[in-house]
């Protein structure tokens, strides 16, 4: 579709439910966080299809997605929350909710420290979690931001390496009492795995860590990887779980630290649009800065280190 000449001048309010339909991919989502009806957020949105002579929004597969026009309004739209925003001098610089898709992990130990840092500065910020281990999705309706676990391949969105975690395969001290410590990686064979659910494992390269554990049978599997944690602390086997998971439990003990390990990147997708909200953009830091001051946990060197002065 080729940008029309508007046939009027679109209303602010038509831009401001625009913004608000694009970024919650739903009528009745944008509705209530504007705190109107869905009647009113589909005449507005009729009202500016109106104006600019052609359709701004699209059924997707998941939502309402952006037709070209719809992109070029919401810059426009944008700038208009902008200016809205200078219009209050008394609040703070910042405002407005983040959502986010991202595994249990990076959920809990990088992206909600990263927020709380970031509202230390700006508390009308907040963050909005849905927590999914997935592939990157091709159309990215109701969230600002994803991570995923290995390099995406997506169109029409910006990716990012935030850094990499490993792996490794971790007991619990009472499991290795009563079923010795294995020597050698034969005697894992036919051991007791705790790991993801295999049939449903969406993501390559977290398919890809199972290599160095397929004599083993799975004994508890879970799209959770904080019950992969409580498995394997319990007793319920061998875990391969995340280091910065895994390390700071006194009861378990990681093996073969030297030879099993599997380094997974982290990385982050963000829709066009999302690269112009100043709140994303700043989150986006606090994600940075989070993972630059957890690295060593992320690598499991914090526990290492630990081990080495004692």
């Amino acid at each position: 579709m080729s940008l029309t000449t508007p046939r009027r001048a679109p209303s602010a309010d038509d831009l401001i439910v625009l913004l608000a339909v694009a970024r919650e991919g739903r009528y009745t989502s944008a509705a209530t966080r504007l705190g109107l009806n869905h009647t009113t957020v589909a005449r507005r949105i009729e009202s500016l299809e109106q104006a600019l002579g052609g359709r701004v929004l699209v059924r997707g597969t998941a939502g309402w997605v952006l037709t070209p026009l719809g992109e070029h309004a919401l810059a426009a739209a944008e700038e208009v929350e902008a200016a809205l925003r200078r219009l209050s001098p008394d609040a703070p610089a910042l405002g407005g909710v983040v959502r986010l898709s991202a595994t249990d992990g990076f959920s809990g130990f990088i992206a909600a420290p990263a927020m709380a840092a970031l509202r230390a500065r700006h508390p009308d910020v907040s963050l909005e979690i849905v927590a999914a281990t997935r592939r990157a999705a091709q159309q990215r309706v109701g969230v600002d931001l994803e991570v995923v676990v290995g390099r995406p391949h997506v169109q029409r969105a910006e990716a990012i390496h935030l850094g990499d975690y490993v792996l490794g395969l971790y007991a619990s001290r009472a499991f290795l009492e009563r079923n010795g410590t294995p020597e050698t990686f034969d005697d894992l064979a036919g051991g007791p795995l705790v790991y993801f659910i295999e049939s449903m494992l969406q993501v390559d390269a977290l398919d890809a860590a199972r290599r160095s554990t397929r004599g083993m049978v799975d004994a508890v599997s879970s799209t959770n990887v904080y019950v992969h944690v409580d498995a394997t602390r319990a007793g319920a086997g061998y875990g391969l779980l995340p280091a910065f998971l895994a390390d700071p439990h006194e009861d378990l003990v990681r093996l073969f630290p030297d030879r099993l390990e599997e380094r997974l990147p982290y990385w982050l997708v963000c829709r066009p649009e999302a690269l112009r909200q100043p709140t994303a953009v700043a989150f986006i830091a606090a994600l940075r800065a989070r993972m630059a001051e957890a690295a060593d946990a992320l690598l499991g060197r914090s526990a290492a280190s630990s081990s080495a002065e004692s």
